[in-house]
């Protein structure tokens, strides 16, 4: 069940990461500043999720 949940977090991190790119592509022309914001909370998000990812493995492996 806690790697089930795991999983859901590590997905959560890809949508936040999508939505962020999409709100760089629909803010591009108008604010620049707030689109490098943007590009920074994507990074950091796909960062996570390989992170999340990398941790949870490592836990399953432990568990067996």
């Amino acid at each position: 069940m806690r790697g089930k949940i795991y999983k859901l977090f590590e997905y959560g991190y890809i949508a936040m990461a999508l939505f962020s790119i999409y709100l760089v592509l629909t803010n591009w022309s108008e604010n620049r500043e707030r689109s490098y914001m943007f590009i920074i909370f994507a990074v950091v998000a796909v960062g996570m999720y390989f992170f999340k990812r990398w941790f949870r493995k490592n836990m399953e492996n432990r568990s067996k």
